[in-house]
C-alpha cells in the first residue's frame, strides 16, 4: 500500500469498518488449490467448538523451524462433513478425523483446503459428524520459526562474552494462535489445553500450566509434560524454550511466582518479584476470587513489540517492562515497571478469567487492566504517587476523543487487521478515564461489588459490553432502593433505575452514551447570580461553532453526565446529572467562583463563560491552594485544549497559568511546562530565530525558581524526582549555562571512570544528552549501548544519541535500527520518532520512513503498535503548510490556526498556533 495512502486515510480506515464477511455462495470462494472452500466467512463457524487441545511442540534452535502435531477433542453441534479452523503460514503434513474412541473414520488421507485471505483451512470427513457425538481432529505441521514478533518466533540475546543465543517465544494475541498451531482462534472458542515441548539438555520449557514431568526421549531431546490448563481461549495459549534464570517466591496463599530472565540479567529481577507478589495478593483480596492456577512465571523477553501480555500463568515482557537496576533505573522506571505488572495480572482476573465475546469489547479487558494499574498501585505502593499519572492518562484518551476520527469504545471489527486496531488509545486510556468516572459515581464500594458480581457471572466464560452493566448494581428491595441503597430496584418500573443526587438513573443506559458513541462531551458553564446555565455538546478540535460544518458534526451527540462541581462556598462536592442538552441548576447563595468536574473525575472538558474563567485565573492568583492539585491541573488542561479548538483565546490560557511561579505540585507544573515547551518546539521548527530565542528565554526566566531548585541527585519522594528529571531535561535543552555546566562535569567524570560511577538515575538521560553533543561524546555513547547488559540503560543511550544535531550521525542511527543488529528491530518505532522530534531530524526521518516503507510494514504490519507509532511520530512533527503538503493534506485557516485534514474530517493530523 502507498505510503501517502495509509497516512491520508489511517485514522478513517480504522474506524469506518466494513464488515468482511462475504454472503457470496462457497462457490466463489476459492481454495489454494482452485476447490471451492467450504465457508465464506472470517469469523468461524459456530457449529464445531473445541473442547480440549493436546499439543506437541518442538522448536529446533539450530534450523530455526518447528514441528508439532495436535490433536483437538471437538463438540459438534450440527451434522457436517467439513471442520473449519484458523491455520496461518503452516505446512499441514496429516490431517485426520478420529471418533471418541481414537479410530479412523477413514482409510483415505484427508486433504485439507488452504483460504490464506481468511487464514482459515477445511477438512472434509467422508463420513458425516454427528451432532452430540465425540470426535478428535488430529493434525500434524511444521513451519519455520517467524522473524517477526508473533505467533512462535525467533528471539536472540548476547552475552558479554559477545555469543549470540537463539530462544523461541509466543505472542498470540490477538489473532496469531493460528501461526503456531492449527486452532479454533477466536475469543469466544475456550478450551482446556494440555501441553508437550521437546527441547534440548541446555534449555528449559516453559507454559501457561507447572511442569508435570520431564521424559528423555533418546537423541539428546528431551519432552517437558505441563498440567492440563483451566478453559481458555486461543490467544492466552504461551510456550517457551530458553536457557534462562529465575528467581521465586511465595504468595500467601501458596501461588508460585517465578520471574525469567537473559542469565546475566537475573540480578534485574528482583523488584519484579516483590511487586508481582504483593500486587496478586491485593486482587486476591479486591476480587474477592483467588488467583486459580498453581504458579504465575513473568518473563522478560529480548525481542518484544508490546509492552507485555497477560498469557494465563506465563507472562511476557519487554525487558523495560520487568526488569529494575536500582543503580541504573529511576523513579519513573520503577513506576512504569510496577504498573505494567499490575496491568498484567489485572488481566489474570479481567481477561483470563472473563473474556469479552468478540473484539469489539477489547476494552473490557484493557480498559479494566489499565484502570486497575492506577487502583492497585494506589493501595500498594501509596509512595509512587501513581495518582499524579492517571490525570496524565485520561488527557491523553481526551486528546484522542477530540477528534473526529475517534471511535467508539465499543466498536466494529472483523478481520486481523481492523482488530490489531483496536488496541489504542480508546480501549486503553478512555477506557480507564470511564470506569474511573464510574467508580466515583457508584463509590468505591458500589464499584467493587458490582465487579466481584460481574467476575463470579462469568468466569471461565466470555462476556459483553452490556453484560457489565448489568452486573454492577444488585437487585434490591423497593425500600432498600428508596433508602438510596446501591442497588437496582426490584420493581419492573424501576428496573435498572440507579439513585444518585437524588435521582434515578438508568445505569445501562447512561454507560452505553459513553461506550456507543465516539466522542467526549464539552460542558458550557455560565453564572448568573444563584443561577448555573449548564449545556452540552461534542468537543472537536477540527471546526469551530460557526462553520458550516460544525452542527452536522454535533447531530445526534447526547451523553448522560454524571456532574460534580465545587464552589467558593462550599467545603465539599455537589452532584447532578446531565441528560439533556441543556439545564439550570440554581446554587443556595451567590458564590464567587465555580469549578466543575471536581479532582478531574468525570470524563468531560469544561469551557466557562468570561466571568467563570476570570474568577477562576484570579482564585489561582490569590490562593491557588483552594483547588486541589487535581482541580488545578485539570483547569490548565482544558484552558489549552479549548485554545486548540479556537474557543479560547491563547492570552487568556496563558493569564490562567500566571500563577505557576507560586505552584509546588508536580502535576500542574508540568502541565503549564508542558504547553509552553510544545509552542517551543513548532517554533523552533519554523526556523524563526528571534522568536525562538525569545519564547526560550521567557520560558527559562519564568521558570528559573523550579530550575534553580533542583539537586542534580535521587533524593526526595517519587513526585520530586519526576519533577527534577522533567525540569532538569527542559533546562538542558534550552542551553540553561547552570545546566549545561553541571551536566558536562558529570559525563566528564563518567567517561573518565570508564562508566564506572553511578549518575544520577533521575537525571542519567539528561547527562547524557548534552554529552552526546560532540563527535568523541557521540561515540563513546555509541560504544556503550552495544555493550550494555541494562535495556533500561540502552534506552537512555539511545535518546540520547537521537538529539544530536549532526544529521549525519541521525542517517546512521537510522540506518542501524534498519539493520536490527547493534539496535534491536523493536526498538526501531521509538528511533524514528527519536529522530523525528528532533529539529534535525524530523524532515529526515520522514524521508527515511518513505524511503523503506515496504521494508517497515514486512517488520510491522499495518495496525500494529509499530507502525502506528511510526506514523504518527513523524506526521505530527510537521509545523507549516509546505511541509504538511507533504502528505497530501489540504488546509484551512481557522481563528489563528492552521489544521490539516482529509476532505471528510477524518484524519486530523496537527494542529499548529500561528
Amino acid at each position: 500500500m502507498h505510503l501517502l495512502l495509509v497516512i491520508l486515510f489511517f485514522l478513517e480506515a480504522q474506524f469506518c469498518v466494513q464488515s468482511s464477511d462475504s454472503n457470496s455462495p462457497a462457490g466463489e470462494n476459492l481454495a489454494t488449490n482452485g476447490l471451492p472452500f467450504p465457508w465464506s466467512k472470517v469469523r468461524l463457524p459456530s457449529y464445531i467448538v473445541p473442547v480440549h487441545y493436546h499439543l506437541l511442540i518442538h522448536p529446533n534452535l539450530t534450523t530455526l523451524r518447528f514441528n508439532g502435531s495436535v490433536k483437538i477433542e471437538i463438540d459438534v453441534k450440527n451434522n457436517t462433513n467439513w471442520v473449519v479452523l484458523h491455520s496461518k503460514n503452516l505446512k499441514i503434513f496429516t490431517a485426520t478425523v478420529l471418533d471418541e474412541h481414537e479410530a479412523h473414520l477413514s482409510d483415505k488421507v484427508l486433504s485439507v483446503l488452504e483460504y490464506p485471505s481468511h487464514e482459515q483451512i477445511a477438512i472434509f470427513s467422508p463420513k458425516i459428524l454427528t451432532s452430540g457425538e465425540k470426535y478428535f481432529l488430529y493434525l500434524e505441521f511444521g513451519a519455520p520459526l517467524s522473524d517477526g514478533f508473533y505467533g512462535f518466533y525467533k528471539s536472540t540475546y548476547k552475552t558479554k562474552a559477545g555469543e549470540t543465543r537463539v530462544l523461541a517465544s509466543t505472542h498470540f494475541e490477538p489473532t496469531s494462535a493460528r501461526m503456531a498451531l492449527p486452532c479454533f482462534d477466536e475469543p469466544i472458542f475456550k478450551a482446556n489445553y494440555t501441553v508437550r515441548i521437546r527441547r534440548g539438555p541446555s534449555h528449559i520449557a516453559l507454559s501457561n500450566m507447572p511442569l508435570e514431568q520431564t521424559v528423555e526421549i533418546g537423541n539428546g531431546l528431551f519432552e517437558d509434560q505441563f498440567e492440563v490448563s483451566v478453559r481458555m481461549s486461543s490467544y492466552l495459549l504461551a510456550f517457551i524454550v530458553c536457557d534462562f534464570r529465575s528467581v521465586s517466591g511465595m504468595t500467601a496463599t501458596g501461588i508460585n511466582i517465578t520471574i525469567y530472565a537473559v542469565p546475566e540479567k537475573w540480578h534485574q529481577t528482583h523488584y519484579a518479584l516483590e511487586a508481582a507478589l504483593r500486587l496478586l495478593e491485593f486482587y486476591e483480596q479486591y476480587f474477592n476470587i483467588l488467583y486459580p492456577l498453581p504458579k504465575l512465571d513473568l518473563i522478560a523477553i529480548p525481542d518484544f513489540q508490546a509492552g507485555a501480555m497477560e498469557n494465563w500463568g506465563l507472562t511476557t515482557y519487554r525487558e523495560t517492562s520487568l526488569l529494575y537496576d536500582p543503580d541504573i533505573s529511576s523513579a519513573s522506571d520503577k513506576l512504569w515497571v510496577t504498573m505494567v505488572i499490575g496491568h498484567e495480572l489485572a488481566h489474570q482476573w479481567f481477561g483470563n478469567l472473563v473474556t469479552m465475546e468478540w473484539w469489539n469489547d477489547i476494552w473490557l479487558n484493557e480498559g479494566f487492566a489499565r484502570y486497575m494499574e492506577f487502583v492497585s498501585l494506589e493501595a500498594v505502593y501509596p509512595e509512587l504517587k501513581v495518582e499524579d499519572h492517571f490525570l496524565d492518562t485520561c488527557f491523553g484518551a481526551i486528546g484522542r476523543d477530540s477528534l473526529n476520527s475517534s471511535r467508539p469504545i465499543s466498536s466494529l471489527a472483523e478481520n486481523p487487521a481492523q482488530i490489531e486496531e483496536m488496541f489504542d488509545t480508546v480501549s486503553y486510556d478512555k477506557g480507564a478515564c470511564i470506569l474511573h468516572m464510574l467508580r466515583n459515581f457508584l463509590t468505591n464500594e458500589g464499584f467493587q461489588s458490582g465487579i466481584i458480581r460481574y467476575l463470579h457471572r462469568f468466569k471461565y466464560s466470555n462476556a459483553r459490553n452490556e453484560d457489565l452493566w448489568d452486573s454492577l448494581i444488585k437487585t434490591c428491595s423497593e425500600e432498600e432502593f428508596t433508602a438510596g441503597e446501591y442497588c437496582y430496584s426490584s420493581t419492573q418500573a424501576t428496573k435498572n433505575a440507579y439513585r444518585f443526587a437524588g435521582e434515578h438513573i438508568d445505569l445501562k443506559k447512561m454507560m452505553y452514551t459513553w461506550t456507543l458513541q465516539k466522542g467526549i462531551p464539552l460542558i458550557t458553564v455560565k453564572r448568573q447570580g444563584r443561577k448555573l446555565y449548564i449545556g452540552q455538546e461534542r468537543f472537536l478540535k477540527i471546526v469551530l461553532p460557526d462553520d458550516p460544518s460544525w452542527h452536522s458534526l454535533q447531530e445526534g451527540y447526547l451523553w448522560h453526565i454524571p456532574l460534580t462541581y465545587k464552589t467558593s462556598h462550599s467545603d465539599y462536592e455537589m452532584k447532578h446529572i446531565l441528560t439533556t442538552k441543556s439545564d439550570v441548576l440554581t446554587l443556595d447563595e451567590e458564590v464567587d467562583w465555580v469549578k466543575l468536574n471536581s479532582d478531574m473525575n468525570g470524563y468531560y472538558i469544561v469551557h466557562y463563560d468570561e466571568e467563570g474563567w476570570n474568577a477562576l485565573t484570579e482564585l489561582l492568583r490569590i490562593n491557588h491552594t483552594a483547588l486541589s492539585f487535581k482541580d488545578r491541573a485539570s483547569l490548565i488542561h482544558n484552558a489549552f485544549q479549548l485554545v486548540t479548538a479556537g474557543r479560547l483565546s491563547l492570552n487568556r490560557a496563558l493569564d490562567l497559568i500566571g500563577y505557576l511561579k507560586s505552584e509546588t505540585h508536580n502535576v500542574p507544573l508540568l502541565q503549564g511546562l508542558g504547553y509552553l515547551q510544545s509552542f517551543y518546539k513548532m517554533i523552533e521548527k519554523r526556523n524563526i530565530a528571534d522568536i525562538t530565542h525569545n519564547l526560550k528565554t521567557y520560558i527559562l526566566q519564568y521558570f528559573r525558581d523550579v530550575i534553580d531548585k533542583q539537586s542534580w541527585s535521587d533524593d526526595g519522594m517519587v513526585s520530586d524526582r519526576r519533577l527534577r528529571e522533567e525540569v532538569l531535561s527542559l533546562a538542558c535543552d534550552f542551553d540553561y549555562p547552570p545546566c549545561l555546566e553541571k551536566a558536562k562535569h558529570l559525563y566528564n567524570s563518567w567517561v573518565e571512570s570508564n562508566g564506572a560511577i553511578s549518575l544520577p538515575t533521575d537525571v542519567s538521560e539528561t547527562v547524557y544528552m548534552v554529552g552526546a553533543q560532540d563527535d568523541s561524546g557521540w561515540a563513546y555513547l555509541l560504544e556503550k549501548y552495544g555493550v550494555s547488559m541494562c535495556e533500561t540503560e540502552k534506552s537512555k543511550f539511545l535518546s540520547a544519541l537521537a538529539s544530536s544535531k549532526d544529521s549525519e550521525k541521525l542517517s546512521r542511527l537510522l540506518q542501524l535500527g534498519m539493520d536490527g543488529t547493534l539496535i534491536k528491530t523493536q526498538n526501531l518505532p521509538s528511533l524514528i520518532y527519536l529522530v523525528a522530534k528532533n529539529p534535525v531530524g524530523h524532515f529526515l526521518a520522514w524521508d527515511f520512513v518513505k524511503k523503506h516503507w515496504d521494508e517497515l510494514v514486512e517488520k510491522f504490519p499495518l495496525g500494529s503498535f509499530g507502525i502506528r507509532n511510526i506514523i504518527v511520530g513523524t506526521v505530527t512533527q510537521f509545523s507549516s503548510t509546505e511541509e504538511l503538503r507533504e502528505v497530501g493534506c489540504s488546509f484551512v485557516v481557522l481563528k489563528g490556526m492552521i489544521i490539516c485534514f482529509d476532505g471528510s474530517f477524518t484524519a486530523l493530523l496537527f494542529v499548529l498556533f500561528v
